[in-house]
């Protein structure tokens, strides 16, 4: 198990896309404290409160509000910010408003996708390049097996088909223009689990909306219990793909890890919905409760997990909190800043908590 290194990332420049989300605002911590100087290009906070307003804007080195299916703005941004590294988070990341707006889902995922493989072409001189997917790209058969990353992609749902076209285009360009030539780009995919944490206020997410029932004393309505997800903290795969493009931005083999990349927990984190929110309520007190939502819902997959082997054989990455902790860390932001505490620091101390983690 190894932690980012500071010696890698200190005055490096990195471009983010994405970053006024919960992860992209989380990976901007982080980043900062490693000491790169990032450059965030992102549409204005998707929730009020967002951790990008709480945290403080100055999250990032420099702004850029703007859409990713701008190519012309995308590469005009790219191009003076002279990145080496580049992280595509920017996405729309819900299920449920993926059936409600599938152009725009789609729009998002595959054209944006696009605009940043174009926009990086044409700025030249990047030495790595992560596109974050999802788990949900693969063709989900609702089997027990954990998938691989070598896996069919698919997608039943708008959301997943548009991750699972993502890596296609990603492949594509992968090998149609940077290649292996040594000043090309080193490309590579990352899909992760279900990821919670402090600072999430998405709608139709289980942890936030568990939060706002919470807080109210109002039984959370769960829409799928039985439902299985492969949970784990933000901090799971952020260190991830840290190390991913460390791989990806230095050294001789670097090519070498230009390809797909899961980040996801051990089968013993692998919890129903029903089972996550049953130790959430515990850890959250008596005035927490939650019941089954007998609406009629749209199809979402039932069964899912990922196999990361390859991340824990080849980066060294590992998986440092189990679930328990992994709810319990993400609770105790949540009540630590309704009483008060500084956002950031909350979130900085927790980084810090989870680098002096031991193997």
């Amino acid at each position: 198990m190894v932690n980012p290194d500071c010696d890698f990332w200190r005055d490096r420049t990195v471009f983010l896309t994405g970053h006024t989300g919960f992860k992209g605002a989380w990976l901007s911590l982080w980043l900062q404290k490693l000491g790169a100087h990032v450059i965030g290009y992102a549409l204005g906070p998707p929730s009020q409160p967002a951790l990008f307003e709480v945290a403080g804007e100055d999250t990032v080195s420099h702004h850029i509000f703007a859409d990713i299916r701008d190519l012309a703005a995308l590469t005009a941004a790219i191009k003076e910010a002279r990145p080496s590294i580049v992280l595509h988070l920017a996405a729309q990341s819900l299920v449920r408003a993926s059936y409600d707006d599938p152009v725009e889902t789609y729009s998002t995922n595959v054209m944006g996708t696009l605009n940043l493989l174009e926009a990086v072409r044409a700025a030249g001189g990047i030495a790595a390049v992560i596109n974050v997917t999802s788990d949900k790209c693969y063709e989900n058969r609702n089997w027990h097996w954990a998938y691989r990353e070598n896996e069919p992609m698919g997608g039943f749902d708008p959301y997943s088909s548009s991750k699972g076209c993502a890596e296609l285009l990603t492949s594509a360009y992968r090998g149609s223009y940077f290649g292996e030539r040594e000043s090309a780009p080193a490309l590579a995919t990352a899909r992760a689990g279900n990821v919670i944490g402090g600072g999430d206020w998405a709608a139709d997410r289980i942890i936030p909306d568990s939060i706002r029932a919470f807080e109210t004393g109002q039984p959370l309505q769960v829409r799928n219990p039985s439902a299985t997800r492969p949970w784990q903290h933000v901090l799971e795969p952020l260190s991830g793909y840290l190390l991913l493009a460390e791989r990806l931005g230095q050294g001789d083999g670097r090519m070498d890890f230009a390809e797909a990349w899961n980040f996801g927990p051990s089968d013993n984190d692998v919890l129903t919905v029903g089972e996550l929110m049953t130790l959430a309520t515990a850890l959250w007190g008596p005035e927490a409760s939650w019941a089954p939502d007998k609406a009629v819902q749209p199809h979402e997959d039932t069964l899912l997990k990922v196999d990361a082997t390859k991340a824990r054989t080849r980066l060294q990455w590992r998986h440092r909190l189990g679930v328990d902790d992994a709810l319990a860390w993400t609770i105790d932001w949540y009540r630590r800043w309704q009483a008060g505490e500084d956002a950031r620091a909350l979130c900085l101390d927790q980084i810090q908590r989870y680098e002096s983690i031991s193997p």
